[in-house]
């Protein structure tokens, strides 16, 4: 389902002003995130790296993670959207997306814009296809 233009721009707004907090020291690349749970609450996020790279924090990881730990229910999150400043409205990593996969809603939107008008956006079966479940 895709998410109404004031709510995109809403969720842009609380991306970028989060991104000012981002801690990127190693790869100089800032993410801001900003993630509408079912609630309407929004939860924003950024990312924040360590030396050691695999300890590092996606802004996307960040945001849902938040919502849940605010009290949101794992399958609840509507829309997510992410800002990384420059000319390339970037795709997550795939980290990103198993965890944007159980804990973001079936029919929920993952949008990725940048500071032109580029805007991409996914669904949940477009962005991880086969994705890995726990056994029934």
């Amino acid at each position: 389902m895709k998410p109404a233009d004031d709510v995109i721009r809403q969720l842009k707004r609380e991306a970028m002003a989060v991104i000012a907090n981002a801690y990127s020291p190693y790869s100089r690349f800032r993410v801001g995130a900003a993630v509408l749970a079912g609630s309407g609450a929004i939860y924003s996020g950024c990312n924040v790296e360590n030396v050691s790279y695999g300890l590092t924090q996606c802004a996307e990881r960040v945001a849902l993670t938040s919502a849940i730990a605010a009290g949101e229910q794992a399958g609840s999150l509507q829309c997510l959207l992410l800002y990384i400043p420059g000319e390339t409205a970037h795709a997550p990593c795939g980290a990103c997306r198993q965890v944007m996969q159980e804990l973001m809603a079936a029919d929920s939107v993952l949008v990725s814009c940048c500071d032109t008008d580029e805007v991409r956006s996914w669904t949940v079966s477009e962005y991880l296809p086969d994705a890995f479940v726990p056994p029934a």
